[in-house]
């Protein structure tokens, strides 16, 4: 396969994206998790909060370009470097749910290789925002995925298969809370490592409260393979 045949369309890229989301605060019990105590600190002051009508105009449909421009303020709280390719090649779904403040992403993949089957993609999201649970199936081209994720700033709740951690069901927003099936919770801190325990599993991400950038590694990615456990989830 020649390398320009390799290179999705920005529909494509979109719609293939499914990974394994208001803000995500400490647990009721008012502890730190041990991922958030290693994040660095930021005060009140410097996180902005969002709402949703930060995003949405008024017919309910989401703004690309406010949306994306959360997601640099982010990136320079960071101080992480903004470049012409990022800039042209960030996209943001909300995932046709209207909750976007809640439950939304932004992304952009490096590269999704059929024909070596590999995959590199980087992960933003705003403050306690969730990335709809999800699970990847084989298809015609290639095994169901598999996937590792690294947190680069911030830090993350990794939700997968496995047995329930109440103490943090709480992150989870409201508007997903009665829907998802995976309840184990692994926090993740910056440059911890954790991967799906098998493929096809259910999992989902939700950042925690500064915010997150998380490099994803994996498997070719197939849109054709991903399914959401919410009905109305799509890209």
């Amino acid at each position: 396969m020649s390398s320009q045949s390799n290179r999705l369309s920005r529909r494509e890229m979109i719609s293939a994206t499914g990974v394994a989301a208001g803000v995500a605060l400490a647990s009721g019990t008012g502890v730190l998790s041990a991922a958030e105590s290693a994040s660095p600190a930021k005060t009140a002051k410097t996180v902005k909060t969002y709402s949703n009508a930060d995003f949405y105009d008024a017919a309910g449909e989401l703004q690309a370009e406010k949306a994306k421009e959360a997601y640099f303020d982010m990136l320079r709280r960071f101080h992480c470097p903004i470049s012409e390719t990022l800039r042209k090649g960030i996209w943001v779904l909300d995932f046709h749910l209207g909750d976007f403040a809640h439950v939304g992403m932004a992304g952009i993949f490096w590269l999704n290789r059929q024909d070596y089957g590999y995959f590199g993609h980087e992960i933003y999201l705003l403050p306690g925002q969730m990335i709809p649970e999800h699970q990847h199936m084989a298809t015609a081209k290639g095994p169901a995925k598999m996937e590792s994720w690294q947190p680069r700033h911030g830090m993350i709740y990794t939700f997968g298969e496995g047995d329930e951690t109440p103490e943090f069901i709480d992150k989870i927003p409201e508007s997903q809370r009665s829907i998802v099936k995976s309840r184990h919770c692994k926090p993740l801190a910056i440059d911890e490592v954790a991967d799906l325990n098998r493929r096809e599993a259910w999992h989902f991400m939700v950042a925690g409260p500064e915010g997150a950038i998380v490099t994803e590694y994996g498997t070719f990615h197939d849109m054709d393979g991903l399914r959401f456990s919410n009905p109305k989830a799509k890209v």
